[in-house]
């Protein structure tokens, strides 16, 4: 059973998230993502041109946490959008998924295939009980209720939020690959690779993506 402090700390942390109720009409009408951008043999260092906004925050996300560093990016893009009135086309969040939280990247067949909820004892971001589902993923489609279902990782891709991930975590899902399958470290990196979420952009680093982020101009947020 969790402490109290941890129960308290919970659920402030979902009625933090949830302090404002953002009509749906406002997730509508955001700009659909562009088509996904290649990584290919080379880094993808194009991503800071896509930070339009005059509102631009990096959500530095390195621990699992119910998926909760995911929602809060959501749920600051919103804020602004609701209390400052800032068009969606000045808001730019930077999600960056490195250290423990690589498996939210990740898509949920990997989940299921290597028992990632269970080996990382995986709360569910709402019920607290454990679960075999990337929390990131989850939408109404899940159970979900609004306005958390906009703030899963695909919704927030969908709307063109920059997602970054570390490539060094990345390394540890390819050696559970490798483990599994008996493959070489080049065939199970690419196999990591290819069970990423469509739309995460692949970076050398969670360190080095964080910190062109901030040079682009993003505000730093320790978001899990």
């Amino acid at each position: 059973m969790p402490s109290r402090r941890e129960f308290v700390e919970r659920t402030t942390t979902i009625a933090a998230l949830g302090a404002f109720s953002i009509p749906p009409s406002v997730w509508a009408t955001v700009a659909p993502r562009p088509e996904s951008l290649s990584q290919g043999g080379a880094w993808n260092v194009a991503w800071p041109k896509r930070l339009t906004g005059k509102h631009k925050a990096l959500f530095d996300v390195a621990e699992v946490e119910s998926g909760y560093g995911v929602w809060r990016a959501s749920a600051w893009a919103g804020q602004y959008m609701e209390v400052l009135k800032a068009p969606k086309t000045e808001v730019s969040p930077v999600i960056v998924l490195r250290h423990n939280a690589i498996v939210l990247a990740m898509q949920q067949v990997f989940w299921d295939t290597y028992s990632v909820g269970k080996t990382k004892l995986v709360t569910h971001p709402l019920t607290s009980q454990p679960t075999d589902r990337n929390p990131a993923l989850l939408d109404e489609t899940a159970g979900i209720p609004a306005p958390f279902s906009q703030a899963a990782l695909h919704k927030q891709l969908a709307r063109g939020v920059v997602v970054l991930a570390c490539d060094l975590a990345l390394r540890d899902c390819a050696a559970l690959i490798k483990a599994k399958k008996g493959v070489s470290d080049a065939v199970a990196h690419e196999e990591a690779v290819a069970n990423l979420v469509p739309g995460v952009i692949l970076q050398p680093s969670g360190v080095f993506a964080a910190v062109l982020a901030q040079e682009a101009g993003c505000a730093y947020v320790r978001s899990s």
